[in-house]
C-alpha cells in the first residue's frame, strides 16, 4: 500500500482529490497507534498526518491550545506541564492494549475517537474539551468549524460530529481544544471487600453526594484486581490540598459502614499512589496484561453495571478479567478468545439494561473478516443508522475515506460522467 505523508492542507486536498479521480479508497491515520481499534480498513492508500505537527497556539491563561493533527499527544502533554495544565478529560493511552509506543499517538487520534478516561464522569469527554477543527472532506473540500470560545450553536455542532467518527468524515489538519488546570493533590478512598453489587451502589450513591469525587472504579475480586486478592473500590478526590483533606474525612465516614458490613478495610492511597492507580485503570492495565484475550469495552448506565456482569457470567461467556469505571457505568471485559468473541451473547447480556458493546481489541479477521463474524460497534437502530449514513453521504458521498472503520465497506462509487477528468487530447476514445 503507498503511504502518503501530506505537508499541509493543499497536499491533502491534492491527495483527496487524486483518489476522487481514480477511484481510490484512503486509510487515515496519525501515527497508526489505534488502528487495531475499529474495523479494519480496505483502502488503496495510506494517510499519515503525522507531518502536520506543530502547536500553533497556546494562550495558557485563556485555557486553549490550537495544534496540528499530527502532533503528538507527548509533545501536547509537555508543553502544558510547563504551565501546571492537562487535558482535563484524561485520554486513554492505548499503548498498553495495541503494543505501540508510549503517548505515540496523536491529537488528531485522540479526537477521532472521542478518547476519554476515569475522570469523564466529572469533566467530560475529548468531545466536550474540542473548540473548533479544520478539515478536508472526502469532496476534496477545505472546511472549518468552531473557534477559541464554547459558545451556544444552532444546527450541525460539527466538533461533536466529527469527534467520534474515525476519520470517516474528513481529515483533520488542525484542531482547538480547551484545557484546564491540573489539580493541586490528590487522594484515593479504597475501600476492600465489597462485591460488585455493594460498590457500584456504593459509587453510586458518592457520585450524587457534595465529596466532589471525580473518579470512582472497581475491581472484582481475586485475579480482576491485578496483584490484590480483594475486591478494590477506589474512589478519587481531587483540587487544594486543605479541600481534599477535608472532604476525604468525610468520605470515608460516609464509606465505613459499607466496609463494615463487607468485613473490609477503608484506606488511603496518597497522590503519587492515587496517580498510578487511575493511570492504570485508564489504560485497563489489568485486561491489557492478559496478551491473548479479546477485550470488549461495554457502555450501560451505572446503577446497572452489576446486573450486566451478572447476565454475561449466566450465558456462559468466558470472562477471565473485568473491571468498572465511571462509578458503574463502564465495563472494561476480557474474554477467552472465540471466533464471534463471544459477541452475541455480550449483547443479548446488555439489551435488557440498555447500553452498547464495542469490540476493542481482537484478531483482524475478527474484526472484519470477509463474513463479518462480528460487528465491531454496537448494532445502531434502524432509524439512527439512517440518521448516520445521510451524514456520511453529505461530507464523503464516494465513500473514500476509512472505508470499513464503523461499517463494513461499500465497493467503491465511479465519478459521474461530468465529474470525470476528461481524455488528454488525442487520446484514444
Amino acid at each position: 500500500m503507498e503511504h502518503l505523508q501530506p505537508r499541509d492542507e493543499a497536499d491533502i486536498i491534492e491527495i483527496v482529490k487524486a483518489a476522487l479521480a481514480n477511484q481510490a479508497r484512503l486509510e487515515l491515520i496519525g501515527n497508526g497507534t489505534k488502528r487495531g481499534l475499529g474495523r479494519p480498513v480496505i483502502a488503496d492508500k495510506l494517510i499519515s498526518t503525522s507531518a502536520l505537527s506543530k502547536i500553533s497556539l497556546y494562550e495558557a491563561p485563556e485555557l486553549v491550545m490550537t495544534a496540528g493533527a499530527g502532533t503528538p499527544l507527548a509533545e501536547i502533554i509537555a508543553a502544558l506541564d510547563e504551565h501546571n495544565q492537562e487535558l482535563a478529560f484524561e485520554p486513554m493511552d492505548t499503548h498498553l492494549i495495541y503494543g505501540s509506543k508510549p503517548l505515540g499517538g496523536t491529537i488528531g487520534g485522540l479526537v477521532g475517537v472521542n478518547a476519554s478516561g476515569p475522570r469523564r464522569i466529572k469533566t467530560g469527554a475529548a468531545r466536550d474539551a474540542v473548540l473548533g477543527f479544520r478539515a478536508i472532506s472526502g469532496r476534496g473540500e477545505l472546511y472549518k468549524s468552531g473557534g477559541r470560545v464554547m459558545k451556544n450553536v444552532t444546527g450541525y455542532d460539527l466538533s461533536k460530529l466529527m469527534t467520534g467518527s474515525y476519520g470517516t468524515l474528513g481529515i483533520m489538519s488542525e484542531i482547538t481544544f480547551k484545557v484546564l488546570p491540573k489539580a493541586e493533590t490528590e487522594q484515593s478512598v479504597v475501600l476492600t471487600g465489597l462485591d460488585d453489587a455493594a460498590a457500584i451502589a456504593l459509587m453510586c450513591e458518592a457520585s450524587g453526594l457534595p465529596f466532589e469525587v471525580s473518579s470512582l472504579a472497581h475491581r472484582p475480586k481475586g485475579n480482576c484486581s491485578g496483584s490484590s486478592e480483594h475486591a478494590l473500590t477506589v474512589l478519587r478526590l481531587e483540587g487544594p490540598e486543605i479541600s481534599v483533606n477535608a472532604r476525604r474525612q468525610d468520605l470515608i465516614a460516609h464509606c465505613k459502614p459499607a466496609a463494615a458490613q463487607a468485613r473490609g478495610t477503608v484506606e488511603i492511597l496518597s497522590a503519587d499512589a492515587s496517580r498510578s492507580f487511575w493511570i492504570a485503570q485508564r489504560d485497563v492495565a489489568p485486561l491489557a496484561a492478559l496478551k491473548t484475550a479479546q477485550i470488549w469495552r461495554l457502555s450501560t448506565a451505572p446503577a446497572n453495571g452489576a446486573k450486566v456482569m451478572a447476565d454475561i457470567l449466566a450465558q456462559d461467556v468466558p470472562a477471565r478479567r473485568w473491571i468498572y469505571d465511571w462509578a458503574g457505568g463502564l465495563i472494561w471485559l476480557a474474554v477467552e478468545p472465540a471466533p464471534d468473541a463471544h459477541g452475541p451473547a455480550i449483547r443479548a447480556a446488555i439489551k435488557p439494561h440498555g447500553g452498547h458493546a464495542t469490540l476493542i481489541r481482537a484478531a483482524d479477521d475478527v474484526r472484519g473478516g470477509a463474513v463479518n463474524i462480528v460487528p465491531v460497534f454496537h448494532p445502531q437502530p434502524e432509524a439512527l443508522a439512517s440518521l448516520s449514513a445521510r451524514v456520511k453521504e453529505s461530507f464523503d458521498p464516494r465513500h473514500i475515506l476509512n472505508p470499513g472503520r464503523l461499517v463494513p465497506a461499500p465497493q467503491p462509487r465511479p465519478a459521474p460522467l461530468d465529474a470525470r477528468p476528461s481524455q488528454p487530447e488525442g487520446a484514444a476514445q
